[in-house]
């Protein structure tokens, strides 16, 4: 198959930011797959700054590690999501680029 052009999607948020008294992260999750996205991973940091320069990391009582969502979709297919997760979040980081995507799935016989 041959490589596709499509977009990368990172979503920049804190552990501990919620939408509608949930975790934002899930939220965003759930809008992904309502609106048919072909798929999202989510990436807590282990530490992290933005503009505030204020460290974010883990610790026992406070929940505030860096989280990165990436979504690798179709232009058109972002374009739908993105004022909803501008909506969604309070503060934050949307990041876009171009990427080249080569979808690699082997056939399930002889892997046992």
């Amino acid at each position: 198959m041959p490589n596709q052009r499509a977009k990368l999607l990172r979503l920049h948020l804190s552990e501990g930011d919620q939408y509608e008294g949930r975790p934002l992260l899930e939220a965003i999750l759930d809008k992904c797959r309502e609106l048919g996205m072909s798929g999202a991973t989510v990436f807590r940091g282990l530490e992290g700054y933005g503009e505030t320069a204020a460290i974010h990391r883990y610790h026992v009582t406070r929940h505030d590690q860096p989280i990165m969502i990436m979504i690798i979709e179709q232009p058109e297919a972002l374009s739908r999501l993105i004022p909803i997760v501008e909506d969604m979040m309070d503060t934050g980081l949307i990041a876009m680029s171009d990427v080249e995507v080569k979808r690699i799935q082997k056939s399930q016989s002889g892997h046992e």
